[in-house]
């Protein structure tokens, strides 16, 4: 048996002529482009002013409400939550109780995944993996095929990219940058504008700030700031 339906409502946004929808029951959800956006099992629902088209897909328990986008050939599934004026396209997958929202942008060939959340006008993008309790907020990017997994946190104006990894319960933030083949883990802190690249590891209490940069092969589990290079 079909949960909703499409009405004669509709509406156009980027070329595509999209349906308002309409519960079994009479409540009006938000709008999809045909039955192929929105699965008709499950608790799935696209509400409020919510658009899902193209091929991009939701279901399973998948809520998709506000004035949120999802396009392309994005998938969107398990318990997963997009809201605000959030935008997910491109291959980008978010799935289990991962959460994107406020002006949020998750595009390219991305997974957002587990606890994970990636909001305010954060953007994930390329083939990046986001997932564990991990968060990536406020103008922060990740991107590439970086990873931040785990409880670790970027956030401010941080990039993370190219291969990099940040995990357990790192944080990388301000204008810091982890690019490379750089891991940082354990309760590490990059932030103001220094920069880990290369091979390096980052790891237990240390903080690397300022104008700082730890590259080549180095390991550093200390506190380094000011102009200091370390390699």
């Amino acid at each position: 048996m079909k949960k909703y339906e499409l009405t004669d409502e509709t509406m156009e946004i980027r070329g595509h002529i999209l349906h308002r929808i309409r519960r079994c029951s009479g409540e009006l959800g938000g709008w999809i482009e045909s039955e192929d956006n929105l699965s008709q099992a499950g608790d799935c629902w696209v509400s409020d002013e919510a658009k899902v088209y193209g091929k991009a897909s939701v279901s399973d328990d998948a809520q998709i409400c506000g004035e949120a986008e999802v396009y392309g050939k994005a998938k969107i599934y398990d318990k997963a939550y997009v809201s605000d004026n959030a935008k997910v396209s491109g291959d980008a997958k978010v799935y289990n109780n991962a959460k994107v929202y406020d002006k949020a942008r998750v595009y390219g060939k991305t997974y957002v995944y587990d606890n994970a959340k990636v909001y305010n006008n954060a953007k994930v993008y390329g083939t990046a993996l986001v997932y564990g309790n991990a968060k990536v907020y406020g103008n922060a990017k990740v991107y590439d095929r970086a990873w931040v997994e785990e409880d670790a946190s970027v956030y401010g104006k941080a990039k993370v990219y190219e291969c990099s990894l940040v995990k357990n319960n790192a944080q990388v933030y301000g204008e810091a940058e982890v690019f490379g083949e750089a891991v940082v883990y354990g309760n590490a802190q990059i932030y103001g504008k220094a920069k880990v690249y290369d091979e390096a590891e980052v790891f237990d209490n240390a903080e690397i700030c300022g104008h700082a940069e730890v590259y080549d092969e180095a390991q550093v589990g200390d506190r380094i700031c000011g102009n200091a290079k370390i390699c």
